[in-house]
């Protein structure tokens, strides 16, 4: 009679991981990552996988084009690049690309941001003079961007930067929103809920 009692417990609870695990085996080409950003140089910033990356927010803030730090990451831009419409404003996302693989990958330019609302905007990408930049570059096998060594790596956030011209309306229609897509695989996608 024990043997009963314990058996049936046994193929319900073989039942149940049976189905967990099953259910954890999804499409590779379905992968699909979210967090939320929280803390200084992304000390609790999620790791978000995006294709064979891994991607993470440092920091998300407003630019002041007027304060000496926030015009190094507007460098390089042309003055048709630097005007903002009234109700504008620059906003930047600074990220690490990190490659767990063993051959090198080009990281995403499928990126973008939105509000509640669903208005969305996509990156200014400046031209080679700016340092900062994220450019969806090469990133090394076992390695990172910005490399080590490099300004970007060495800068305040330790992160390259990304450039976005947004309305002052989407700032109250938070939170915002960072999506990112592997480049040829619009199935695997990342987002991340910023600090604003």
């Amino acid at each position: 009679m024990t043997g009963k009692l314990l058996r049936g417990p046994s193929i319900a609870l073989l039942a149940v991981v049976a189905a967990v695990a099953l259910g954890a085996c999804g499409s590779n080409e379905e992968r699909v990552t979210t967090g939320t950003y929280a803390g200084e140089s992304g000390k609790n910033a999620p790791y978000l996988d995006v294709g064979p990356l891994v991607y993470q927010v440092q920091l998300s803030r407003a630019l002041n084009p007027y304060s000496q730090e926030d015009a190094t990451y507007l460098e390089g831009l042309t003055p048709r690049q630097r005007f903002l419409k009234p109700g504008e404003e620059w906003f930047a996302v600074f990220l690490q690309v990190r490659n767990p693989t063993s051959y090198p990958h080009v990281s995403t330019l499928h990126i973008s941001i939105y509000d509640t609302q669903n208005n969305t905007y996509y990156p200014m990408i400046p031209p080679g003079a700016n340092e900062y930049a994220y450019r969806g570059e090469v990133v090394p096998a076992n390695n990172q961007i910005p490399v080590a060594g490099s300004v970007a790596a060495m800068g305040p956030t330790g992160g390259q930067v990304l450039l976005f011209r947004i309305k002052y309306e989407s700032l109250n229609n938070r939170p915002l929103t960072l999506k990112l897509t592997a480049p040829g695989h619009p199935s695997q996608f990342a987002q991340a809920t910023l600090d604003v």
